[in-house]
């Protein structure tokens, strides 16, 4: 028979630290919570020959905590080269994933569109793991990727040697996915990728930075988010993680990459328009010497084109990313 101690430190057990609905819920023995079924969210198995698209997909392991998808686009010959997309899934660094359903029909899509061969990153979450050990996870993707470049690389996947021209590499997300894109870019100003593998162009769609200085944005979900899975003791909102125009920021001028593709969404309440618009402006005025585009879609709002790939302004987002994927 339990005791009325045991009882105590099971309810004590059920205490929320963090209730973050619908997100997610911290209990105090460190569980986590996260309401997938009440959203309607799951995964789905990867496709011989997608219906709608033709794509072939399949699940990869690179690590003991880093899985991932990989996509290759109809008709692809034998030994044909094409770009390579590192893919980096939204949720807010706390939910998502690579495998569901919402991610795999919309990498189909861009896939097709682009003509590319993609990894989409299954990546762990806080809160818990810690935000540098995402990056890590997220880092040792692209660098997995880079590896099939050099020739004694064990653990290759044929798709990635046969057909990823490693001339040709870009990385790209949405929302959270969207911050790990900006962190993998300021990392690869700094160090290098296996085979000095050159990093092309990156695509930030409407990408969780945060930039205090916008009206009302310390009073919204996005900024809320981010102070409990980086607390103010570890820079909170000043965070260069998080923040490009942070005073503790290396500086943007030496981003990792030749291209940027930036979007955003009029209507986006969760990150503003207005970030990825001052963030442009900031890397224009740091010095970087690549090439930028800033695509803004009216009337809609928050990663739209990944909900419903197949509505018109999602086709035309998804052509303008293919279009930067493409163009030599």
């Amino acid at each position: 028979m339990a005791s009325s101690s045991d009882d105590n430190k099971n309810n004590n057990n059920n205490d929320v630290v963090t209730d973050f609905f619908p997100f997610y819920r911290l209990y105090k023995d460190g569980r986590v919570e996260r309401f997938y079924e009440l959203v309607g969210v799951h995964e789905v198995p990867p496709s011989l020959e997608d219906p709608a698209t033709g794509v072939s997909s399949k699940d990869v392991s690179i690590s003991a905590n880093v899985s991932a998808r990989l996509y290759l686009p109809k008709n692809t010959a034998p030994n044909q080269k094409l770009p390579v997309l590192v893919y980096y899934h939204g949720g807010g660094l706390v939910i998502g994933s690579a495998f569901f359903k919402t991610e795999h029909c919309y990498l189909n899509h861009l896939v097709s569109e682009s003509n590319c061969i993609a990894i989409s990153v299954d990546y762990r979450l806080a809160p818990e793991h810690d935000i540098p050990t995402i990056y890590q996870d997220c880092w040792d993707a692209l660098q997995w990727v880079a590896s099939h470049s050099v020739f004694d690389t064990i653990n290759k996947d044929p798709w990635i040697e046969n057909h990823g021209d490693f001339n040709r590499v870009f990385v790209g997300g949405d929302s959270a996915g969207g911050n790990i894109v900006y962190n993998m870019i300021m990392r690869l100003g700094r160090e290098k990728l296996i085979g000095d593998v050159k990093l092309l162009g990156a695509i930030l769609a409407f990408p969780y930075l945060i930039i205090p200085s916008i009206e009302n944005f310390d009073k919204g979900l996005a900024y809320k988010l981010w102070n409990y899975i980086c607390p103010l003791s570890e820079g909170g909102n000043d965070n260069p993680m998080v923040n490009p125009v942070s005073t503790k920021s290396p500086g943007l001028s030496m981003l990792g990459c030749s291209r940027l593709f930036v979007c955003t969404g009029e209507k986006d309440e969760l990150v503003p328009a207005e970030v990825g618009t001052k963030f442009v402006k900031v890397v224009k005025k740091s010095g970087w010497k690549g090439e930028i585009e800033l695509i803004e879609v009216e009337g809609e709002g928050h990663v739209f084109q990944c909900e419903n790939p197949q509505a018109e302004k999602s086709k035309d987002l998804i052509k303008r990313m293919a279009s930067f994927i493409q163009r030599k």
